[in-house]
Order: C-alpha cells, then structure tokens, then sequence
C-alpha cells in the first residue's frame, strides 16, 4: 500500500485540531475529583481517554489497515502502517490548568516514523512533519537553533516521577547542566519540549522513562527540523528504548557526549 504522506499529515492536522477543540473546551469546566491514579504520580482522566477514542475513530478511517499503538489502550495490535498516539501528552499540567498539553500522532511504517504532527492545545501551535518534508508550525517552516556551545545553549528535560532507578545519574548532569548553560526547563510534555527543540526555543532535551507514544511525533519533527535523535548511548533505540537525547546539529556531540558519560 502507498499512501501520500503529505495528504494523510493534513488530515491529521485537522483531526489533531478537532479533538484539541474538545480538550480546551473540557478544560475550562475540569475538577480534579475527575482524576484517576494509573501508579505513583501517573494521572489521567475521562479527557484523556475520550479524546483517544476520538483520535481512533478517526484514523482508522484514514488508513483502515493500520494498527495502533496507543497510551490508554483503546486499540491495540501492530501491523506494517501503525498509529502511535498519546491523546494528552502533559496530563497533569492539565489537570492542574497549567498551560502545555498536548496531542501527539505519529504514523510508524516498519519501525520508521514517517508522519509526526503535535498540537500544544493551550498555545493552539500545531507542529507537523513527514518524511522529506521539512517541518512546520502552524504552516510555516521551523528549524532547530544554531548555537555551538553548551555554554550559549537553554536545555529542556522532564524530572522523573515515579521511576527513580536512576536518580543519581540524572542529578549529576542537571547539576552540571546548571553550571554550564543557560539554564533548565521542566515544561511537562515531552511532545512540546521536542516541538519547542525543533523551533528554536530550546537547543537540547533528554529525558528517561519515556514510552513511544511520548516522542514518536516529536522526534520526527525534529530530525526534520535539522536536528538529532539518539538514545543515551548515542545509538538509535530511542523509539522503545525509554531514553531520548535530541539536540540541534551543533551540539550532538557535546551534549550527546555528557549525556553518554553521565548515564553508564
């Protein structure tokens, strides 16, 4: 089967937007006793799971054969195409009416991610991109920054919250990240810190314990941004390997390098 990524980026764009619509509108009515508890700090609610049906819904009808792969386990089952989506990336941003939460869709074809589209639902910036395509915010092109250095660069990452295996390792490098750059932002969504890295606004992100559905989309609006993805080891099991480390093209070795040394 061949699809036109191109076509299949706007419809999602469309979607994403829809269902961005419907959180908005939820939010300004939302309580907290609508929270539910998954595990240790890991929340979620009705908003979450109606908009993963929605998102469902409507993806299977465009590309019926494709499978999901999706947070709140909706649908589930993987095939050649599949859906890789996380209907509120920044959940408890949201259910604390913090502003940055977001859709995150990612289209994966035999382990590529080919199609990745993010909308900040509060900021109401959609980031999209497709394999060769370049990247985009809200139609208009973006790329990663050119700084050179650590020392000129603002670096994004998201604190552990239940997986603390490997604190130490990540204590070390925020205090060396806070000697040598121009500071460190938590923002919530690992979906908006990749967005964010790939328009300029941050120069580097890494985070741990991250699952597919956080960064498929993100990454690859990075990569088409002019930036670079890798796990911590510097190797390409980023996807399902529970690690990430983007940076712009500048900084990968630097960055990648202290991340590398930091988390044996």
């Amino acid at each position: 089967m061949s699809i036109n990524l191109n076509s299949v980026t706007e419809q999602v764009i469309l979607l994403a937007k829809e269902v961005g619509e419907f959180i908005r509108t939820e939010r300004k009515t939302f309580s907290y006793t609508n929270v539910e508890v998954k595990g240790l700090n890991d929340l979620v609610s009705y908003v979450d799971k109606t908009s993963e049906k929605q998102l469902v819904e409507r993806l299977s009808t465009i590309i019926p054969e494709a499978g999901f792969i999706v947070e709140e386990n909706t649908k589930s089952g993987t095939k050649d195409y599949n859906w890789i989506v996380d209907p509120l990336d920044g959940t408890t941003n949201f259910v604390h009416g913090i502003p940055c939460y977001a859709i995150s869709i990612a289209l994966e074809y035999k382990e590529e991610i080919i199609i990745g589209v993010v909308y900040e639902v509060a900021q109401e910036e959609c980031f999209s991109a497709y394999k060769n395509g370049g990247a985009l915010m809200n139609g208009q092109k973006i790329n990663v920054s050119e700084r050179q250095t650590l020392s000129e660069s603002l670096i994004a990452t998201g604190f552990p919250i239940y997986n603390f295996s490997r604190i130490e390792d990540y204590l070390k490098t925020l205090e060396t990240l806070m000697r040598t750059t121009h500071g460190i932002r938590r923002i919530g969504a690992a979906a908006a810190d990749l967005c964010y890295l790939a328009c300029g606004r941050v120069d580097a992100f890494f985070e741990y314990n991250l699952n597919s559905w956080d960064v498929a989309a993100g990454a690859l609006i990075v990569k088409e941004a002019g930036g670079t993805v890798h796990d911590f080891q510097g190797n390409k099991n980023w996807l399902f390997g529970k690690e990430i480390v983007a940076t712009n093209k500048n900084l990968q070795i630097e960055f990648g390098g202290l991340i590398k040394n930091n988390f044996k």
